[in-house]
C-alpha cells in the first residue's frame, strides 16, 4: 500500500526530472562562464557584471512570469523558457564577447527565474499539509544537487572549447520531454499579491537585512568563485571540485541549521550563522590557493551562507500574521533577489583591489555586516513576545516555492499574538 507521499512523488516524476535537468545545465553554465571569463582576459569588473546579469534577470523574470503563466499556463511558459535557456547558452559557446554575454546571462536569468515559479508552483498544488515537509526536502536535495552536480561537470573538459556549453544547453533541452509527456493535469496558477518590503522593515528589520544580507553573500558565491579558483591556478578538475562543494556543503547543512533555528530564537540562530560564515571565510583568506583544504572551506562556507535564505524567510512567517505571511514571502524573494545583484559586482570591486583574496573577504565583509546588524537589533530588542515560531522553512537559495505553502501551514498551525513586534 503507497503512502501518500510516495504517490505524490510518483505523480510528480517528471517535475523533479525536469528540475534536476535545468539545474545541472544551470550550474555548469554558471561555473563555466566565470572561468571562460577569466580565461578569456575579461577584466574581472566586466566578470562581475556578466554574472551580476543574470540575477538582475531574475528579478524581473519572477516578476513577469506570473502573468505569463495566468495567460497560457504552466507547460506552454515551462517549454517556451526552457527554450531560452537552451538557446542562450548554445550562444554563449559562439559569441564570446564581454557585453554580449551580459545581455545573455540577463535572458538567461529571466528564463531560469520563471522556470523555478512553473516547477514550484506545479509542485506545490501536488502536495498536501502531511507530506509537504519531505517533498520540500526532496525538491531541495534536488536543486542543489543538481547545481552542484553540474559545476563538477566543469572537469569533464576544457572551458576554452564548446563541449561544455553545448552539453548544458542539451540537457536543459531535455527538460521538456518530462514535462511534456507527463499525465498531470497542470494546476491553476495562484497569483501572489504584490510585494512590500517596506512594511517588512517595520516588524522584521533582521529578516529584511539577513534577506539582502544572504543575497549579496550567495550572489558573490555562485557568480565568483570559478573567477576565484581559476586566479589562484586552480586545474580544471579542481574548480570543479572547488565551485561544487558550495552547493554540496549547503545541503549537508540545512537540516542542522534548520533544527537549531527551530530550537533557539531565529535572530539568535541567524547571528549563530552568519558569524560562524565570517570565520570559516576568514579562514579561507590565510589558506594557499593551491591547497586542498580549499574544497573543504567552500564546503563549510556554503553550508552556512545558503541556508540563511531560509533562515530569513522563516523569521519573516514567523513575526508576520498569517494574512500578511504571503506578502512577506514575496518580499524576501524580491530582497534577497536585489542583494544577489550587487554581489558579484562586490566581489569583483574587492578582488580588483585585494586579489584573488578578495573573493573570501568579501563573504567575510558581508557576513560581518550581518553580524554587527543582528547584534544591535537583540540589543534594542531582545526578547520578541506574542511571536511562536513555525517549522523551520528548508528552501533553496532565490526559490519561489513559497506562498500558497505559507498560506495553508498559517492556516494549520494557527499564530498566537498580532505580529506587530518589530525586532
Amino acid at each position: 500500500m503507497q503512502s501518500t507521499a510516495q504517490k505524490t512523488l510518483i505523480s510528480a516524476w517528471g517535475l523533479f526530472a525536469a528540475l534536476a535537468l535545468i539545474m545541472v545545465g544551470n550550474g555548469l553554465v554558471g561555473v563555466l562562464i566565470g572561468v571562460r571569463s577569466e580565461l578569456e582576459g575579461f577584466s574581472t569588473t566586466t566578470t562581475g557584471l556578466i554574472m551580476a546579469a543574470y540575477f538582475g534577470g531574475f528579478l524581473a523574470g519572477s516578476h513577469f512570469t506570473p502573468g505569463f503563466m495566468a495567460r497560457v499556463g504552466h507547460i506552454r511558459v515551462f517549454a517556451g523558457l526552457a527554450s531560452l535557456v537552451t538557446t542562450t547558452a548554445l550562444i554563449h559557446a559562439v559569441w564570446v564577447v564581454p557585453y554580449a554575454w551580459i545581455v545573455l546571462r540577463l535572458v538567461f536569468g529571466f528564463a531560469m527565474a520563471g522556470l523555478y515559479i512553473v516547477v514550484e508552483s506545479w509542485l506545490n498544488d501536488t502536495v498536501t499539509n502531511e507530506n509537504r515537509g519531505r517533498v520540500m526536502a526532496l525538491y531541495m536535495v534536488v536543486a542543489m544537487g543538481g547545481l552542484s552536480l553540474g559545476q563538477v561537470l566543469l572537469g569533464l573538459g576544457s572551458p576554452l572549447q564548446q563541449t561544455l556549453f553545448i552539453a548544458a544547453g542539451a540537457l536543459m533541452a531535455l527538460s521538456i520531454a518530462p514535462v511534456s509527456l507527463s499525465i498531470n493535469t497542470a494546476p491553476e496558477f495562484f497569483l501572489p499579491p504584490p510585494v512590500r518590503p517596506r512594511e517588512i522593515w517595520e516588524v522584521a528589520p533582521v529578516g529584511v537585512i539577513t534577506a539582502v544580507g544572504a543575497g549579496v553573500a550567495n550572489g558573490a558565491l555562485l557568480g565568483m568563485a570559478g573567477v576565484y579558483a581559476t586566479q589562484v591556478g586552480m586545474s580544471n578538475t579542481r574548480t570543479a571540485l572547488f565551485v561544487g562543494a558550495g552547493a554540496l556543503g549547503s545541503v549537508l547543512f540545512q537540516w542542522p541549521i534548520g533544527h537549531l533555528s527551530d530550537k533557539i530564537d531565529r535572530r539568535r540562530a541567524i547571528l549563530v550563522v552568519t558569524l560562524a560564515a565570517v570565520v570559516v571565510a576568514g579562514f579561507g583568506v590565510t589558506v594557499s590557493g593551491d591547497s586542498f583544504v580549499l574544497v573543504a572551506v567552500m564546503l563549510a562556507l556554503g553550508g552556512l551562507s545558503f541556508p540563511m535564505y531560509s533562515l530569513a524567510l522563516s523569521h519573516v512567517v514567523d513575526v508576520l500574521p498569517p494574512g500578511r505571511a504571503v506578502t512577506g514571502s514575496v518580499a524576501v524573494v524580491f530582497l534577497t533577489g536585489v542583494g544577489a545583484v550587487f554581489g558579484p559586482v562586490l566581489a569583483s570591486m574587492v578582488m580588483t583591489a585585494a586579489g584573488p583574496s578578495g573573493f573570501f573577504w568579501t563573504m567575510t565583509l558581508v557576513h560581518g555586516v550581518i553580524g554587527v546588524l543582528g547584534v544591535y537589533r537583540i540589543a534594542r530588542r531582545p526578547v520578541l513576545t506574542g511571536v511562536a515560531q513555525r517549522p523551520f522553512l528548508s528552501v533553496p537559495a532565490r526559490s519561489t516555492f513559497i506562498p500558497r505553502l505559507i498560506v495553508e501551514t498559517a492556516k494549520r498551525l494557527g499564530r498566537n499574538g498580532n505580529g506587530n513586534n518589530a525586532d
